[in-house]
């Protein structure tokens, strides 16, 4: 008789540990079949959204933030996130009722060793007090928008010689 061999997975509780990083470029190592999958399931929790997700979807679109788009259920990497922004750097996640906090850590981990900022909202508050989960938006936003500035500063000053060919506002 053979030997059967069995798929071993890990408990998810005792990952909390980043995915491996490619040496080049901004990415995770993902496949395409798991890129296609993960954009899959993006589409379908767009489909069906919670009420507090939907709620602060429309603030969004109401709001004139220049730039700045927020995206729903945006892939970023091999995680999806609730609403993320490009330009800033930033992805917002809603903590709904019952969710797994090792893998939330994990994506976490992943998102800001990537250099993208996390802030977490509860669902309770964006459909309780909509005007102050607005102001903590805001005002991470302007964070974001100063922590860019100044990263962008101190690479010009330790790069001298190194010509700019953007248009200056």
């Amino acid at each position: 008789m053979t030997d059967r061999k069995t798929l071993q997975l890990r408990d998810p509780s005792e990952a909390t540990e980043a995915p491996a990083l490619k040496k080049k470029g901004r990415g995770w190592e993902i496949s395409e079949k798991r890129l296609d999958v993960l954009h899959d399931q993006a589409r379908d929790m767009r489909r069906h959204a919670s009420e507090a997700n939907k709620a602060l979807a429309a603030r969004f679109a109401k709001a004139d933030l220049g730039r700045y788009k927020f995206t729903r259920f945006a892939v970023v990497g091999s995680a999806i996130v609730d609403f993320n922004c490009p330009n800033l750097g930033m992805a917002i996640l809603i903590d709904e009722e019952g969710a797994n906090e090792a893998l939330a850590r994990r994506r976490d981990k992943s998102l800001e060793s990537v250099g993208i900022r996390v802030m977490h909202i509860k669902a309770a508050d964006i459909l309780e007090n909509m005007d102050e989960v607005l102001a903590r938006i805001t005002a991470g936003m302007r964070m974001r928008i100063a922590d860019r500035k100044d990263a962008a500063r101190a690479h010009k000053e330790a790069n001298p010689r190194q010509t700019y060919s953007r248009v200056r506002r």
